[in-house]
């Protein structure tokens, strides 16, 4: 299950929640992946400046929401005021591989990243998924300059890199803040079908849905009904559409699309593709925009879907396991076991993590396979954290492998509890924080998610 958000946030603070957003309250099975693309986030080049430094407003929000509900933070990529999140559950991890992001600049000739995509790719159990979000030019007139970006934006992603094209990926999501508007119809005409919900009337002359009639490149993407009322342009805080001298026409400038590889390429063969033969599926199980947010001019929309994967990919790289009962009053051990072939690397690590750990580099502690290690024969490894890396009062944590070559987290561990250190505790109830809170800084090489 994965939720996708688009979001022009106007330069706007993150709001004070998201739980309808996100569909936290759903009584439905939990998602599994959580992708958000926003636009327009604050991008002064100070605020900018100090987000590639250290994770910006938004991204420190939604790990602050997602992380306690068990969600790691796997990829971002951020161009200027494009930002594209990626959030999944722990237990996916090992089968998520290769993961890159990318952006193209389309903004003033290229030269200023205002307008452009920002692109995560991976592959999830076996199959190459990708994910596009994109701000396009504004103006009713700008039609063609939208297609031709986004055109400029599929072929140079990637581009020189060992991996597929954006368009040779098993899936391609697409979004974000596209700019298409309502063309031919007046303001008049277009507010009062939108007040009595008949938004079939406007859809024929969506720009967008009428690109996809004639342009090839964009007919083989998929999007669900527009049954809601377009998401721009609205007074900020609240549900009114521009009142400004502009009185700007409303439009669905904020959208989601989908494309399914093995689809097209089945399309135009005279037998039907069977259903076995699919290997992996997309089902939109809900398009909707969320009306109660009013931080921009723009309302966030959301698009709800399952993933239907037969795995390619169903063992982890590496199973492994915390030793015994583990405190800080002793060195502590890990076994660890490879699949054959494994391309291990002296700068994998082992990392300690709180079960609510935001991203890759939020671990406690770390050990190095190879350094660290103690025993090896052909089945397993074990290597050794020192008692005064672990954490005096204890509590739940989980381990986590962490393959250089791959770049990513191939293997983590169930769950388990450190028992707190009785000695210090009872000395120095401090003791811990002090301990622990220094994260070790020679991981730099590591900061690549």
């Amino acid at each position: 299950r994965l939720h996708l958000v688009t979001w022009n946030v106007g330069t706007a603070s993150p709001p004070p929640d998201v739980t309808s957003l996100l569909q936290l309250n759903s009584l439905g099975p939990t998602m599994d992946m959580y992708v958000i693309g926003l636009q327009e986030v604050n991008s002064r080049i100070t605020n900018f400046l100090s987000d590639l430094a250290f994770d910006d407003p938004w991204s420190i929000f939604f790990m602050t929401v997602l992380s306690p509900l068990g969600y790691m933070k796997l990829s971002s990529v951020r161009m200027q005021g494009l930002l594209l999140l990626i959030f999944v559950k722990h237990v996916h991890l090992p089968f998520i591989r290769d993961v890159h992001t990318h952006y193209t600049r389309t903004g003033l000739y290229g030269y200023w990243g205002n307008k452009g995509g920002v692109t995560i790719r991976m592959s999830l159990y076996g199959h190459t998924i990708c994910f596009m979000n994109c701000h396009l030019p504004a103006h009713m007139e700008n039609t063609e300059q939208r297609l031709d970006d986004f055109e400029k934006i599929l072929e140079m992603q990637f581009e020189g890199e060992n991996i597929p094209s954006t368009l040779d990926h098993d899936v391609l999501f697409w979004f974000g803040d596209l700019n298409f508007r309502i063309a031919d119809y007046g303001i008049h005409f277009v507010r009062e079908s939108i007040n009595n919900k008949r938004y079939n009337l406007l859809w024929e002359k969506d720009q967008l849905n009428m690109a996809k009639k004639k342009e090839a490149f964009l007919q083989d993407f998929i999007e669900g009904p527009l049954q809601f009322k377009p998401t721009y342009k609205f007074d900020l805080y609240s549900e009114v559409y521009d009142t400004s001298e502009k009185k700007r026409k409303p439009a669905w400038t904020d959208r989601i699309l989908w494309r399914v590889k093995n689809l097209c390429q089945n399309a135009s063969k005279e037998d039907e593709f069977s259903a076995e033969q699919q290997t992996i599926s997309v089902t939109l199980n809900n398009y909707i925009s969320h009306m109660s947010y009013g931080i921009s001019d723009h309302k966030p929309v959301t698009g709800t879907f399952g993933l239907q994967l037969k795995p390619l990919v169903s063992d982890p790289l590496i199973t492994l396991n915390p030793e015994g009962e583990w405190s800080a009053e002793h060195d502590v051990l890990i076994s660890y076991s490879a699949v054959p072939d494994f391309p291990s690397s002296a700068w994998d690590w082992i990392g300690l993590f709180k079960v609510a750990f935001r991203h890759v580099n939020d671990y406690v502690t770390y050990a190095w396979v190879e350094d660290d290690e103690i025993s090896s024969n052909k089945d397993s490894k074990q290597v050794y954290m020192s008692a005064a890396e672990i954490p005096d009062v204890g509590g739940e944590f989980l381990l986590c492998y962490y393959s250089n070559n791959l770049q990513s987290i191939v293997g983590i561990s169930q769950p388990f509890q450190i028992q707190p250190n009785r000695t210090l505790i009872e000395t120095d109830p401090t003791q811990e924080e002090n301990s622990w809170m220094q994260k070790p800084d020679n991981l730099e090489s590591h900061n690549e998610f």
